[in-house]
């Protein structure tokens, strides 16, 4: 447990001094705020800092900071480290210049941003790019909710063929066509607030119960390998297996799942996520001051650290804890290698993930969609657990509303559509929930769907933080702080890396490799030279042009 506290002290110390550095080379004056120049009582609406932190705090954590942690503390205790300082270095820098920069230029939103610190060939490539995301994002965020909801709150099948997950997946779409058309202030910013406390209690209720009920946590520098219990099961075709119970390898885990770059894209939402700057620059149009900023933006980054710290210790609990306990089942045989093969599905939301360990057994890990609601139950109750349990199922959903609004507002300003009433609004919202239901359907019925859209999302996710740390760097040319410039560039350098990585590792994420890790280790350091060497250059240019 001392690992996960030592976590905790370099998130809240570090993020507490270096959100105030980062804040300090911004230099946040009383300038008048696009709330108040441009308000127009629709989107550009003066709110207080406590319900702008509530609302971009929901806006950001969506199934990343929950559902990400389950699958990547597999890594082991590592995680503890990884999250927060990842966090603090990376994903609260990335929230609040993005959020503060698109503030002080009239409340831009993400395209117009990187088309006045990029090029316009950029800008193109960006607006196309994050509009498949917003799309993604829209189809993940019905998909998960809905099957957690169906699935661990009324228990029912979830299947493609049950009317019952089409009703839940239509309740979720009616709620997201109504926050995108109508005024933020008139949903969104009355409803918050109460997701909040739920979100709020569901993180807390967790943390609490860490302590509390004593969760047994594996330590850094400790032996990360647990001996299980062998017992004897039956395989596929009838005969017996030996099976591994309790005592997940975690060391196995880490050596052959490639710490760097899996982990980085696995758990996106609670170190960095690109997906971010989209929502900041909604928030952007509502702070009343640019020094509310670091509350708003930095903070409520640091706010989904924790929750994801908590859930990665939870799901840690849990698997020490075992099936006995109240926890989860670990197991493992060599039967489950064929369908680790096709990719199997599990509980219909996530896939479950496989790894060989050193005695020729291949560990089996449950999916994260029911480990939502084995964790909130031990930790809370029943009662609690299950409030918990809608605080879980509410996070995609408010990110979710938010990313379909973003997504409306981004072709509106790209193509010039006006947005002054709902008629216009709802013309423009139409043919974007018609894409998101075909994708939605598509994910369903495919017995893979689900799997490549969550893969290609969080690839996607960290690969548009790449546009805003470069525009970050070009402001900082611009302003003449070119000395700072290292603030954004080392964590873009690393994911500029791991993306890359990642995807000519294995560019269809089939199992399938198309180039050994080493060769993509050294695709991956040239690509990153590339891009450093063309931050350093348009900023020089944008530096020019101030």
């Amino acid at each position: 447990m001392l690992t996960f506290i030592i976590g905790l002290v370099i998130l809240i110390g570090g993020g507490l001094c270096y959100g105030k550095f980062c804040e300090n080379v911004f230099a946040p004056d009383d300038r008048e705020t696009p709330a108040y120049a441009r308000q127009d009582g629709v989107d550009y609406v003066p709110m207080k800092t406590w319900r702008n932190s509530l609302i971009n705090l929901l806006n950001i954590a969506g199934t990343g900071p929950i559902l990400g942690p389950i699958q990547g503390i597999l890594f082991g205790p590592a995680a503890f480290l990884a999250i927060p300082i990842g966090n603090v270095i990376g994903g609260s820098m990335h929230d609040y210049f993005s959020g503060m920069i698109c503030t002080r230029d009239g409340g831009t939103q993400m395209p117009d941003f990187v088309k006045n610190y990029t090029n316009k060939a950029i800008y193109v490539l960006y607006d196309i790019f994050i509009c498949v995301l917003l799309l993604l994002v829209g189809a993940v965020f019905i998909y998960t909710p809905g099957d957690i909801a169906t699935t661990q709150v009324f228990k029912w099948s979830g299947a493609p063929t049950d009317p019952t997950t089409w009703i839940v997946y239509l309740v979720i779409f009616a709620y997201y066509l109504v926050a995108t058309v109508l005024p933020i202030d008139k949903l969104i910013g009355r409803v918050y607030p109460i997701f909040g406390a739920i979100l709020i209690f569901s993180a807390i209720g967790i943390f609490i119960a860490i302590f509390a009920k004593g969760y047994p946590l594996n330590e850094i520098w400790e032996p990360w390998n647990m001996a299980g219990a062998a017992i004897t099961g039956v395989g596929a075709d009838g005969a017996a297996v030996e099976l591994v119970e309790k005592g997940f390898r975690y060391g196995d885990y880490f050596n052959a799942s490639h710490f760097v770059p899996v982990f980085f894209l696995t758990v996106a939402c609670g170190i960095l996520s690109g997906f971010h700057s989209t929502q900041t620059a909604l928030v952007a149009r509502t702070i009343e001051s640019e020094k509310n900023g670091r509350t708003v933006f930095y903070n409520m980054m640091l706010v989904e650290g924790f929750i994801a710290m908590c859930w990665a210790a939870g799901t840690m609990a849990m698997i020490n804890l075992g099936a006995e306990a109240g926890g989860l089942s670990m197991m493992g045989s060599k039967y489950l290698q064929l369908a680790a093969e096709n990719k199997a599905v599990v509980d219909g939301a996530v896939q479950a993930s496989y790894i060989a360990g050193d005695n020729g057994l291949f560990y089996h890990v449950i999916g994260a969609a029911a480990v939502t609601g084995v964790l909130c139950r031990n930790a809370l109750g029943n009662i609690g657990g299950t409030i918990a349990l809608l605080g879980v199922i509410i996070l995609p959903i408010t990110s979710g509303d938010t990313a379909l609004r973003a997504l409306r507002l981004t072709l509106a300003d790209s193509l010039h559509i006006r947005q002054e009433n709902n008629k216009q609004r709802l013309g423009l919202a139409v043919p974007i929930f018609a894409l998101v239901f075909i994708i939605l359907v598509w994910a369903k019925f495919n017995s893979n769907g689900f799997n490549m859209l969550w893969r290609y999302f969080s690839w996607a996710n960290q690969m548009i933080s790449m546009f805003a740390f470069a525009c970050v760097a070009a402001y900082l040319y611009k302003q003449g702080k070119a000395r700072f410039v290292w603030i954004p560039m080392v964590p873009a350098c690393f994911y500029a890396f791991a993306t890359c990585a990642f995807l000519v590792h294995d560019p269809t994420q089939s199992g399938r490799e198309m180039m050994s890790w080493t060769a993509a280790y050294a695709v991956a350091a040239v690509w990153t030279v590339c891009y450093l060497g063309f931050c350093i250059w348009n900023g020089r240019q944008q530096a020019k042009k101030a």
